[in-house]
């Protein structure tokens, strides 16, 4: 392989490792503090316990996302220093502004928020959770932004082969903006409706019957109920507007090899791009007209229009990104099914069962799976693009040695995995430690026996 094909493998793997953090601690941060203001009205001891186990979560989550994110970032350097020469002048303060307006808020307030609730008042410890979790949205709002812009670059002026900003707001408001950071924040929310409800039935399991468990797999069973129908609705609309602004995208995404009306939505096949034509396919007559153009007789782009005169080929590699889309897809619709299942079970008996709670412990890693087959969608399907219209990938690229790229992807990659498995080890051994543990909360927090802080009686009606 050459320098440009491992290059782009090793930024991929890194990408790919460190999306998995922010993609949980975005929501999670939301949900502790949906617990933190139960708690407060409420005073149930169960919304503090739930708080203290998945804070724990949140900060082994949100080193290994600050950790792989800098060291990603070396490699814009490292290997993609045409990136930094032709578009710094904008990709440099889209990163500066979420160092600035996002990364700021966490590094300040979150020592008060896992360190905090016995040290300050318990509106302190709220706006300090509040704040953390504004910080990671608003991280992850600036990082998309800057990914949209790659994908719908509008707002700057060329001069002399370097992209200059002529207009921030269309910089920042470019046509898929709105739709990326949408799908991510719903992405997450998944994700961490699932890592919820995953917990919390392992915890069942092991025979954790307290209230805690319960309201957080109620929870996490609601959320998810909850929010795939939107991820779906989103995932249409995003679909319609990368079709306006990628159309090459979605014929590979379909593996549509020919322009035309009443184009099959396919289930399965193998598409063989030097044939140009799909083996053993397997689909629905007219559904993709009527999923995209919304009537059977739509005309949905085909491959063949992206295919210069010479025969250069102008659009992203097919069967990577046919795949990755039905993955994603296929994921997003066994969660829906679990998601509306569980939550039935759970509001209509107030428990689950064991086949249930069997299902819902490896889907923990759902959200992830659906996350990085979305990913490698959207960004295989830029191909041959790093930054649409404007910089090809191989113009970006470090003049490397295939063999010192190859060692460090390897290293990478190892490095990577044992990161996830222990990563993995860790909240597993503190899901089954909490089990066996009635309370959470540290001593101080309401426990009986103990004198509660003055600010958290007031809070709770009992000083």
């Amino acid at each position: 392989m050459d320098a440009l094909l491992l290059s782009r493998i090793q930024f991929a793997a890194n990408i790919s490792f460190h999306i998995l953090f922010p993609t949980i601690t975005i929501a999670l941060g939301w949900l502790l503090l949906w617990f933190r203001l139960r708690f407060n009205r409420t005073g149930d001891q169960a919304y503090m316990d739930a708080y203290f186990f998945w804070v724990k979560v949140f900060a082994l989550s949100f080193a290994m996302g600050v950790v792989s994110g800098i060291t990603m970032s070396f490699q814009f350097g490292t290997n993609w220093p045409g990136f930094m020469e032709r578009v710094g002048n904008i990709a440099g303060p889209l990163l500066a502004y979420e160092v600035l307006t996002a990364f700021f808020l966490e590094a300040v307030f979150l020592g008060i928020m896992l360190f905090g609730s016995r040290r300050v008042s318990a509106r302190v410890h709220t706006l300090a959770t509040f704040l953390v979790a504004f910080g990671t949205t608003m991280s992850a709002f600036w990082i998309v932004v800057l990914n949209s812009w790659m994908h719908t670059p509008q707002g700057f002026e060329m001069r002399e082969g370097v992209a200059h900003a002529t207009d921030w707001m269309a910089i920042i408001f470019n046509p898929s903006m709105p739709y990326r950071v949408t799908h991510v924040l719903l992405a997450s929310g998944l994700t961490v409706a699932f890592l919820v409800a995953g917990l919390s039935a392992l915890r069942w399991l092991v025979g954790d019957r307290a209230r805690g468990t319960m309201m957080a797999l109620r929870t996490g069973l609601t959320l998810g109920a909850i929010l795939i129908p939107l991820q779906i609705l989103a995932g249409d609309m995003h679909g319609l507007n990368t079709l306006e602004h990628q159309p090459q995208k979605v014929a590979a995404m379909e593996a549509n090899w020919e322009t035309g009306p009443r184009v099959p939505l396919i289930l399965f096949a193998i598409p063989d791009e030097e044939a140009r034509e799909n083996r053993y396919e397997i689909g629905v007559p007219g559904g993709a007209s009527l999923i995209l153009k919304h009537h059977l007789d739509g005309v949905v782009p085909g491959l063949d229009d992206f295919v210069a005169e010479d025969g250069t080929v102008l659009h992203p590699p097919v069967a990577p990104l046919f795949f990755a889309f039905r993955i994603m897809v296929g994921v997003g619709f066994a969660m829906l099914f679990v998601a509306w299942a569980g939550s039935w079970m759970i509001w209509r008996r107030g428990d689950i069962n064991r086949p249930l709670a069997y299902v819902l412990v490896p889907m923990v890693l759902s959200g992830w799976v659906a996350t990085l087959a979305g990913w490698y969608t959207t960004e295989i399907g830029r191909q041959p693009w790093l930054v649409s219209g404007v910089l090809k990938t191989g113009d970006a690229v470090a003049a490397l040695p295939p063999s010192s790229v190859g060692i460090t992807l390897a290293a990478y990659l190892l490095v990577y995995a044992a990161l996830i498995l222990a990563y993995l080890s860790v909240i597993i051994a503190l899901a089954l430690k909490a089990s066996k543990t009635p309370h959470e909360a540290p001593p101080g927090i309401n426990d009986p026996g103990v004198e509660p802080d003055p600010a958290m009686a007031v809070a709770t009606g009992r000083g």
